[in-house]
């Protein structure tokens, strides 16, 4: 087995780790408003999440096709360059998840992917597609929030109307019913979306390695372990920022946490169809503070909510920084 083989094999293996801090980080995404509205039980809304990430990663390869390609250019990676360069993208990613995971802050794994072959990429002196990133990653980064919001808060005056002469005992029994679907299809949104970001850079690496042509479909073997990776991961759970995103932000009910993983889910769909890698993390927490502005505006909890921005903020040159600093290492210990 030659060396080149070797460090494909370790690429592979960082990039499945990545996707299983992915679900761990991202867990709260799709059930942290079914578990802080007592729709599901912390075990049982895991579980699900799990099964329905695990089958949506199985259901799309557009995602992937966007960061393999769409971001750097693999024919103008060498092999050796581009392995290290995949390399620090990742140990970018993963070191900004575990920091934003123990304090709790539902960052962009998304993101810190993506931030992490950008800061790799230049610091080996690689061009980056500055275009797809701008069409693909950064007005995508925007909008999605946005609309989360604004889409939260009109689903959630909808509710309110339609259910105005009914008890709450009666409306809220219904609706946390209607939240096992809603979380289903959350998590099912989340699956199509994240795990899809690590295939693309499993594909990167084959493709600058020479294991695959840059036209060639995604191998099935791919797109079975970053499913499972991240699936797995989901089902270790993610209760720091469960905590944040259900309960620290707005205080919940089922009518509000149906609505927000509706509009969520819906963003994540749609984007997903147009190989849109949008951030799971910032479309369900905005949908979250669109519902909870429908009551007043004190209802949310805007000191945690801008916390949460920061980390937004932070999250593609943090992870570029680190990206950087480890292609460096990497380059001077090749040479």
């Amino acid at each position: 087995m030659s060396g080149m083989d070797i460090g494909l094999i370790a690429i592979v293996v960082i990039a499945l780790a990545f996707d299983y801090t992915n679900g761990f980080h991202d867990a709260a995404n799709a059930i942290a408003t079914a578990v802080s509205t007592r729709a599901l039980t912390p075990r049982v809304a895991l579980l699900l999440a799990g099964v329905m990430n695990l089958i949506g990663a199985l259901m799309s390869t557009e995602i992937a096709k966007t960061v393999g390609k769409g971001i750097l250019d693999p024919a103008e990676l060498s092999s050796t360059d581009g392995l290290v360069v995949v390399f620090s993208a990742l140990v970018g990613a993963i070191t900004w998840n575990l920091i934003t995971w123990y304090f709790g802050l539902p960052s962009s794994s998304s993101h810190a992917l993506i931030g992490g072959l950008v800061g790799a990429a230049l610091a080996a002196g690689d061009s980056v597609k500055w275009h797809g990133i701008y069409t693909k990653v950064l007005i995508p980064m925007v909008v999605s929030p946005l609309g989360g919001f604004l889409l939260g808060g009109l689903v959630m005056l909808i509710i309110l109307w339609a259910v105005r002469k009914r008890s709450p005992r009666s409306v809220n029994r219904n609706f946390r019913r209607a939240q096992i679907v809603s979380s289903a299809a959350m998590a099912y949104g989340h699956g199509v979306q994240d795990a899809q970001k690590t295939m693309g850079v499993i594909v990167l690496a084959l493709i600058v390695t020479g294991h695959q042509g840059p036209d060639a479909d995604i191998p099935l073997w791919v797109i079975v372990s970053a499913a499972t990776a991240i699936s797995l991961g989901t089902l270790a759970g993610g209760m720091r920022i469960m905590r944040t995103l259900g309960r620290r932000v707005i205080k919940m009910d089922p009518a509000a946490g149906f609505a927000a993983q509706t509009v969520a889910s819906s963003v994540l769909f749609a984007t997903a169809h147009y190989g849109l890698p949008v951030s799971t993390t910032h479309v369900i927490t905005s949908s979250v503070m669109g519902v909870g502005a429908t009551r007043k505006l004190s209802a949310v909890r805007w000191g945690v909510a801008g916390n949460i921005a920061l980390a937004w903020v932070l999250t593609i040159p943090a992870a570029a920084a680190v990206a950087a600093v480890f292609c460096l290492l990497g380059q001077a210990v090749i040479n």
